[in-house]
């Protein structure tokens, strides 16, 4: 059974729809990367998992459960952690605060966090708005892993930060993965995005595409259905 598993997606903005079919599914352990040019859907398909763009057609299943009709804090709590686009660090708290404020009993401590992001812990007593943009996202992923998901989203977990940030970023998805976690991740840079995929899922349009293993990603697929 698919851990998330969403069905003839349809969401719209107003009377603008976004999504016109949308077919995903992840399995436990599973890396999936949601790919796709700009303004294709894959924000918005995220953010329909999580009700804040609330779908209006289609199903989408959660460990066995309808979660379409729920609310977003009630999602989470079933397990699914967003890093959203944008990071979304509460400003006036310190590093600390921020990562215990949702933290819920599990795997992931925050022991495992400093672990995986050693700034962090250099950082505990700052506030989140001192921080630079690379270790905001630190901060955002390690906030989001502190929930103990069953899934952890990411949208867009290495967009503009700098080279050795996205390396430091890259290195702890890897390691996620290794260990096991759940992960659905939106990315650009597909040279670090496809090794760490088990499939992919391509949108066109707010529409499922292509669907299939990295490796069968041509260079001809990805100018098709990628490219600018």
């Amino acid at each position: 059974m698919s851990l998330l598993q969403i069905r003839g997606l349809e969401t719209f903005y107003g009377a603008s729809q976004a999504l016109f079919g949308v077919d995903l599914d992840i399995a436990e352990g599973e890396v999936v990367a949601l790919m796709g040019r700009n303004g294709m859907g894959k924000t918005t398909t995220i953010g329909s998992v999580m009700a804040l763009t609330p779908a209006r057609k289609g199903e989408i299943r959660f460990a066995g459960k309808t979660i379409q009709t729920l609310k977003p804090h009630v999602i989470a709590r079933l397990g699914l952690g967003l890093v959203p686009e944008g990071r979304r660090c509460f400003p006036n708290l310190t590093v600390f605060e921020n990562l215990v404020a949702a933290a819920r009993p599990g795997r992931w401590t925050l022991a495992e966090i400093h672990r995986l992001f050693p700034r962090l812990e250099e950082r505990r007593d700052q506030l989140a708005r001192s921080l630079s943009g690379g270790e905001q996202q630190m901060l955002a992923i390690g906030r989001a892993l502190m929930t103990n998901p069953s899934l952890l989203i990411l949208d867009e977990a290495t967009e503009g930060l700098a080279p050795v940030i996205r390396h430091d970023i890259w290195a702890v998805i890897r390691t996620l993965k290794q260990e096991g976690q759940s992960i659905l991740i939106v990315d650009k840079t597909l040279a670090e995005l496809l090794p760490c995929a088990d499939r992919c899922f391509v949108l066109e349009k707010g529409t499922t595409v292509w669907t299939g293993n990295p490796t069968d990603l041509t260079p001809e697929l990805q100018d098709r259905f990628l490219g600018v």
